[in-house]
């Protein structure tokens, strides 16, 4: 399945000091803007046992070389697809595509999605992830400017960098502001940006995508001429401001106030809190579509981590169970019992992560499989 624009996603991040003053943390909230019919599955893809990265051929015929280190990853994907719109790994950097423009992926070329997976197994930094990527953009991407057009969010928890793609040409930029709100409508960088490809707007002059007058502006260039205004977007909810005051449950409630009304929907929601020096890092995914009728599950990286096979869809079937169930819920009957359950969830891993320290333990290995089949209970 290759990319299209449904693919990319409302992303909200609140940098330090807005975020929770207790912790020193980066929360990062994705809506997906798919159509409520399009099944996501959320994967855990555990580290290869050799500890690095494995050439990989992809669906498409794109030969992927091995890389020097892999990591273990959660992917929030659709189903059918090898690559992923947004999801994290075990270094705790947080990956999310908020805009994908792509056409369909050429033969033997990456595509947006693909590249958030590759991206989360061989980042082991927000930086490191940018490197690995512009490196597979340079040597896989299309030639075509128009065939590969993508906007990335890349965190960790010390930074957070904006990066997007047109064909092979591309530019990052780290976010100075404390917090950003990122419209799925098209490129989040315009004239400032701290890395680029060499030779960028010399390149795009070459390939008529800038006629050299005024400043280069990265999302005018590729964008087109209606591309004037960046895909920025309001905060629909608790727009992040007094220091310490924005924490998991404010992500939570703008997400679900960012949700559009029917028929317009979400897809499946992510939200990770990246915490830094010996904190746990800790995702939390709905795996189903319409945020404000879903349950946020946590997930945390531990050596034994094993999650629901419900979020995943078995061979042969086109839903995954989770999706079926939540497809066919009585939201007026459970939903203030699933509310309760996310809220008592929260508390009661917040409360973990700031008693433990260090190395995840054991009792969290299937913190989100006993989450996602106790919803599954309500549903019924």
């Amino acid at each position: 399945m290759s990319g299209n624009s449904n693919n990319g996603g409302e992303t909200f991040v609140v940098l330090p000091p807005c975020t929770e003053s207790n912790r020193k943390q980066i929360i990062f909230g994705r809506n997906g803007t798919g159509p409520s019919d399009q099944v996501m599955e959320v994967v855990y893809q555990p580290a290869p046992a050799g500890g690095s990265s494995e050439a990989v051929s992809l669906p498409n015929g794109c030969e992927i070389e091995g890389g020097t280190a892999a990591y273990a990853a959660i992917l929030n994907k659709p189903a059918g697809s090898w690559g992923a719109e947004s999801g994290s790994n075990e270094k705790a950097v947080t990956v999310g595509l908020s805009y994908c423009g792509d056409a369909p992926a050429e033969d033997g070329k990456v595509s947006s999605l693909d590249l958030v997976r590759l991206g989360l197994e061989r980042g082991d930094s927000a930086t490191g992830t940018i490197d690995a990527l512009v490196q597979l953009v340079e040597k896989h991407g299309s030639q075509d400017r128009n065939a590969l057009k993508a906007a990335f969010v890349i965190c960790d928890p010390a930074a957070v960098w904006l990066l997007n793609v047109a064909g092979q040409f591309w530019a990052a930029k780290q976010v100075q502001d404390t917090s950003i709100a990122l419209a799925a409508t098209g490129f989040t960088i315009g004239t400032a940006f701290d890395r680029s490809s060499e030779g960028l707007a010399d390149k795009a002059k070459e390939v008529g995508a800038w006629d050299g007058s005024g400043e280069f502006n990265f999302s005018v260039a590729f964008g087109g001429s209606s591309a004037t205004e960046l895909a920025t977007r309001s905060w629909p909810a608790h727009e992040p401001g007094a220091e310490g005051a924005f924490g998991l449950k404010q992500m939570f409630e703008c997400l679900r106030a960012a949700a559009p009304s029917a028929p317009a929907v979400t897809g499946s929601s992510q939200v990770s809190v990246l915490t830094g020096a010996g904190e746990l890092p800790c995702h939390w995914f709905t795996a189903t579509p319409q945020v404000e009728e879903s349950v946020f599950k946590p997930f945390i990286f531990t050596a034994g981590a094993k999650i629901s096979p419900l979020t995943r869809v078995p061979e042969g079937e086109s839903q995954t169970l989770l999706h079926r169930l939540h497809s066919n819920r009585k939201w007026e009957a459970v939903g203030s019992l699933l509310s309760s359950l996310e809220a008592t969830c929260v508390d009661e891993v917040n409360r973990f992560l700031s008693e433990h320290s260090g190395e995840p333990s054991q009792e969290l290995d299937e913190l989100m499989k006993d989450c996602v089949e106790a919803e599954v209970k309500f549903y019924r």
